[in-house]
């Protein structure tokens, strides 16, 4: 019998997930197939239910439906309760329990680079459910303070007010301010989805210096604007295909209670560019 995975969101069809896990699937031998399924923003409840009825296995869940999932599972796991978003789902026979790996997703690749976080200051462009489960990663590996810039200042003060309640010192500044302060920050990351269409940097790139991680969670594609210009004032730059990779592996590891085969994932995704 073979099990069906899937992702949802809209739009979908940019979507890697496939590709990922699907080599993930040859690479183990395993018995199962991972589609992308379309989802529109006000059908989540209709398209649960759709996929209830197929017995999905398993599935991901990325824009626009993080938050709005919390509403139709069954159980959710600590970090779903934390950051209030859910970003995987299991389905154990019709009780759907949600995960969120984009937290610990989030952190791998600078865990990976020895890249220390405790102490240290965070600049944060976007306020959306990605944005909360990087802050909620900052705030648990001990980050000094986080100033969040979104362009509905509602939302970026929201989510401040978030970060604090998980105890890391928070506030909440303009897009035009972010970029003029940004090379006072060790990390600065971009949680908006500026950039997906090729669009310029969501902030000046004036002040980056090398001494910046810069960390843009857009995969696609690889090297967006504000990657590109942070390159050229010498800064680490950190490319969102890693956070994919490492909450797709977390994904696999909920699902499947074996060790996901990074390199093989890592492959396929990069041949995906």
């Amino acid at each position: 019998m073979t099990k069906t995975f899937a992702v949802i969101g809209d739009p979908i069809d940019h979507s890697l997930s496939p590709n990922i896990h699907n080599a993930a699937f040859n690479a183990l031998g395993m018995d199962c197939t991972y589609i992308a399924y379309r989802i529109p923003k006000g059908e989540l409840k209709e398209g649960i239910e759709s996929l209830r009825q197929i017995k999905i296995s398993g599935f991901n869940v990325t824009i626009p439906h993080k938050i709005e999932m919390m509403r139709y599972i069954d159980e959710l796991s600590e970090e779903c309760k934390t950051i209030g978003a859910i970003n995987t789902v299991t389905n154990e026979n019709g009780r759907l329990i949600g995960h969120n790996t984009d937290m610990d997703g989030f952190l791998e690749p600078i865990k990976k680079r020895n890249i220390a976080i405790k102490n240290e200051d965070v600049l944060l462009l976007g306020a959306g459910g990605a944005a909360r489960a990087i802050a909620a990663g900052f705030a648990k590996e001990g980050a000094h303070k986080i100033t969040i810039a979104n362009r509905t200042k509602e939302k970026g003060k929201e989510l401040a007010k978030f970060a604090a309640s998980l105890g890391i010192e928070s506030n909440e500044t303009s897009l035009d301010e972010a970029g003029q302060n940004a090379g006072k920050y060790k990390f600065v990351v971009n949680a908006t989805s500026v950039g997906l269409k090729n669009e310029l940097s969501p902030i000046s790139t004036n002040a980056i210096n090398s001494q910046n991680v810069v960390y843009d969670i857009i995969y696609m594609p690889m090297n967006t604007d504000f990657i590109a210009q942070s390159k050229k004032k010498s800064a680490i730059v950190i490319y969102g295909y890693e956070m994919l990779l490492g909450q797709a592996c977390l994904a696999f590891e909920i699902w499947h209670k074996v060790k996901a085969p990074y390199d093989a994932m890592r492959k396929v995704l990069l041949g995906g560019f």
